[in-house]
């Protein structure tokens, strides 16, 4: 049995009784007691991340084990205390932060010719090397960008693969992968889970930049999530 699940209470099959997976708007009466039991993990703990400084969109995913046994898994989206990996947390699809991959080295080349040309350009006569590093630059940034998106690969309920160009087959937009829910059914999938409900919820202080109110449930996003989780519930 894999660490990461929780059981949930016998007293709580009942609920689980003839359910197929859907993704709701409103939060599936197993969701919100798997949220219960997170968010009280959330109190408890003394966490690097202060949540009254910057919120954090956290997943729960309801699922029953190969031998009958009702639980859920747990996720956040992006890192968290700058961080991928967390012990009580789904693992990431691809974790771009291991030391010495080809990411660390990659933003190190791309931070080298960024000072070389904040160099250049203090001195004269040095336009046509700035516009060449510019190019190279840009050139090193996409060649990056693309490899990291082929990192990602999503399991689908039928156990077929897809990268994230696959996927969308355009540029991805940036960040997707990193949310809660496509790493709980990764993960639920690997481990021949079957998935019976997903919920999310936003913790810790708004962001300026969305709605998100600290205990509030949401759905996926659209503009991330929406392809994946396509393409990761087609039979």
């Amino acid at each position: 049995m894999s660490k990461l699940f929780v059981p949930l209470e016998p007293s709580a099959a009942a609920l689980a009784t003839d359910l197929s997976f859907s993704i709701n708007e409103e939060p599936h009466p197993l969701c919100l007691l798997a949220a219960e039991k997170l968010q009280q993990y959330l109190r408890q703990q003394q966490w690097d991340h202060d949540f009254r400084l910057i919120g954090k969109m956290f997943g729960v995913l309801v699922v029953r084990t190969r031998q009958h046994e009702l639980g859920y898994l747990a996720a956040f989206s992006g890192k968290l205390a700058g961080t991928n990996d967390h012990p009580d947390f789904v693992p990431p699809i691809f974790d771009g932060l291991t030391e010495g991959s080809f990411v660390n080295r990659g933003m190190t080349k791309l931070t080298q010719i960024n000072e070389k040309i904040k160099l250049l350009e203090t001195s004269e006569n040095n336009s046509r090397q700035v516009h060449h590093l510019k190019v190279y630059r840009k050139a090193h940034s996409i060649n990056l960008q693309n490899k990291i998106f082929d990192q990602y690969h999503f399991l689908n309920k039928a156990g077929v693969s897809k990268s994230l160009l696959e996927i969308f087959n355009r540029k991805p937009p940036a960040g997707a992968g990193e949310c809660a829910a496509p790493k709980l059914l990764q993960y639920a999938f690997q481990h021949h889970m079957e998935p019976l409900a997903l919920a999310e919820f936003w913790w810790g202080l708004s962001p300026k930049s969305a709605h998100w109110k600290h205990g509030h449930f949401y759905p996926p996003c659209k503009e991330k999530c929406s392809s994946i989780l396509q393409h990761m519930l087609t039979v």
